[in-house]
């Protein structure tokens, strides 16, 4: 894994939150930028996008979010409480400070995104440009289901449900859910970096799997309430934001992607490009174009 990285510093960081250390790649020299990686992967997935931001005058930080990866948790409660994206996000923001960085740039994909989108409205301070990939804001999704998302998101819903369901049913056989994930959400699962998946697979433990239910269990309790919250109140993204997703993923289809960002933020622009779900794996060509764009013109 080293290789997909080189150059990159593998560091372990305390952090004075209830993640205890945070995983994360550190490489390049220059303005700091955070990339959140999505569910069911690891920061691994920034493994064609990161060095090239490194080599061109990025310092790149690449952790684990909590609980998944090499990056600790602590004991999931049952409501997902612990693993709130305003909770998730405290911790990148200790990460940030323990590296000496109170302002810097963030991406993120799939969860970490809703962790950006979080990041940048409670630490507007902190947060100067925000770019999320290949999601909708988590109020759009939830307040707006209907039996086409229900169906086609069946996940939202199955790894919610309590009592230790979805961990025992995906621990019967993890690899098989982690290769299915990937290979439905993608156009072409070849597109996918072999030795990425088993990266993937390979830290996708009991652990993992509890820590990302929980996550789960938090979208529809304390991260829906505290977007419900922020509507309420006519809170918006006031940094510049950036939507990027695959013209082939669901959440292109199903949604308008622009008119939900611009909903809640006041300056908010986009792009699709040709992959699924994995957009920064399918395509990191124009994925890298995209946020060069946007960052050179924000």
């Amino acid at each position: 894994m080293v290789a997909m990285f080189d150059g990159f510093n593998d560091v372990r960081i305390d952090v004075p939150t209830a993640a205890g250390t945070v995983a994360a790649w550190v490489g390049g020299d220059g303005p700091p930028l955070l990339l959140l990686h999505g569910y069911p992967q690891t920061r691994m997935m920034w493994h064609k996008i990161a060095p090239h931001l490194a080599a061109s005058g990025w310092t790149v930080i690449a952790p684990d979010l909590r609980g998944y990866g090499e990056t600790g948790s602590p004991t999931p409660s049952p409501d997902g409480d612990t693993h709130s994206k305003r909770e998730m996000a405290k911790d990148q923001i200790a990460l940030m400070a323990a590296l000496g960085y109170t302002r810097f740039d963030v991406v993120g994909h799939d969860r970490g995104a809703r962790v950006a989108h979080r990041l940048a409205l409670d630490s507007a301070d902190a947060v100067t440009r925000v770019a999320v990939l290949d999601i909708v804001p988590t109020r759009t999704v939830l307040r707006g289901t209907d039996l086409a998302f229900a169906t086609t998101y069946w996940h939202w819903f199955f790894l919610l449900q309590p009592g230790g369901l979805p961990e025992r049913m995906i621990g019967a056989d993890p690899e098989w859910f982690v290769r299915e994930l990937l290979d439905r959400w993608t156009v072409d699962v070849a597109r996918i970096d072999p030795a990425a998946a088993d990266e993937y697979v390979r830290r996708f433990t009991p652990s993992a799997i509890a820590a990302s239910c929980a996550d789960y269990r938090a979208a529809a309790g304390p991260d829906l309430a505290a977007d419900d919250a922020d509507a309420a109140a006519g809170r918006t993204v006031t940094q510049p934001l950036f939507a990027l997703w695959g013209a082939h993923g669901r959440m292109g289809r199903m949604f308008d992607v622009m008119a939900s960002w611009h909903e809640v933020a006041d300056n908010a622009q986009g792009v699709v490009v040709d992959a699924g779900h994995f957009v920064a794996e399918e395509a990191p060509e124009e994925t890298l174009a995209g946020l060069e764009r946007f960052f050179a013109t924000t």
